[in-house]
């Protein structure tokens, strides 16, 4: 076996999945801001890898409407829960303070899934982004949302609320509209648990019509036990959509209580699929072991 074949799970992580922890004084200051104005980070909330590379580089993806998520996916370790946190209105604010403080030039906001509100979170993402660019209009923004699907048992007025709430983000123009797929169709109901392949489709095909000038973006995880072949039909699938931007990187396990790992793919494989997603058209490709949706989102 050489060091670019496949390599099945084991305690042991191969050495391209490990990473120190980068600039500690950095980080330390980061999560001291974020602890101090009362905010979550998918940063933090996720144990990113990436993190203090991302923080002293100016960049951080804040988690909005709190900490609890509504949906159960298999993968996450955000916390989930029927019962999730009462909305906070002084949050944007407090996030502004802490983009103003951290000197911060790029900006992501995702948010957990909030189901249980009538908007299902979008004017959390309008809110915060009026926010930052009160202190500082320079600041570029990216939100990575949830699917806003939920609260009609009926597909058509389900469609119609999903494009309703997508257009209260877009609205306050992003300069990236990102939604994961996260993974092939035929791992959907395993890995996503409410959320589902077509529906993530639509919603990236809406962003396009609605607000063509704001570019897309999606991302998977692999390592779940997808097949090659099946990557690349995701990838035509997101391209059938106009998706602009791709970015692909390997799962890790979060606990015992998460799905396992089934394959890690090398580092080779992954540069193998990004050229593939540069001929399939994306204009931005970032494809590695730890490559997440933010990483290095700012260029």
């Amino acid at each position: 076996m050489n060091q670019y074949s496949s390599i099945i799970p084991s305690e042991r992580l191969p050495g391209w999945l490990r990473r120190p922890i980068g600039n500690v004084s950095e980080l330390g200051r980061v999560q001291r801001l974020v602890k101090q104005n009362r905010l979550h980070t998918i940063c933090e909330e996720g144990r990113c890898p990436n993190r203090g590379e991302c923080y002293a580089a100016g960049t951080a993806t804040f988690l909005l409407g709190g900490s609890i998520c509504t949906r159960s996916c298999a993968f996450c370790q955000v916390e989930k829960g029927s019962a999730p946190m009462a909305i906070d209105f002084t949050e944007a604010n407090r996030i502004a303070d802490a983009v103003e403080a951290m000197s911060l030039r790029y900006v992501v906001l995702t948010a957990v899934a909030r189901d249980d509100l009538s908007d299902h979170g979008a004017n959390l993402f309008s809110s915060t982004m009026l926010a930052i660019r009160a202190r500082n209009p320079s600041v570029a923004i990216e939100v990575l949302t949830p699917d806003f699907w939920g609260g009609f048992t009926n597909v058509e007025q389900a469609v119609t609320a999903q494009r309703e709430r997508l257009m209260v983000v877009l609205a306050a123009e992003p300069i990236c509209f990102n939604h994961n797929i996260e993974t092939v169709s035929r791992l959907q109901d395993q890995v996503r648990r409410g959320a589902t392949y077509q529906r993530s489709l639509r919603l990236l095909a809406a962003s396009r019509e609605l607000a063509p000038t704001i570019s897309t973006k999606s991302g998977l995880m692999l390592g779940l036990g997808e097949t090659k072949e099946e990557v690349i039909a995701t990838m035509r699938d997101l391209r059938a959509v106009d998706c602009q931007r791709l970015t692909l990187g390997q799962y890790l396990r979060p606990s015992l209580a998460h799905l396992p790992v089934q394959r890690y793919w090398t580092p080779q494989e992954f540069d193998e699929l990004g050229a593939i997603a540069q001929q399939l058209g994306f204009i931005q490709v970032l494809s590695g072991p730890l490559v997440r949706s933010s990483y290095h989102a700012a260029d």
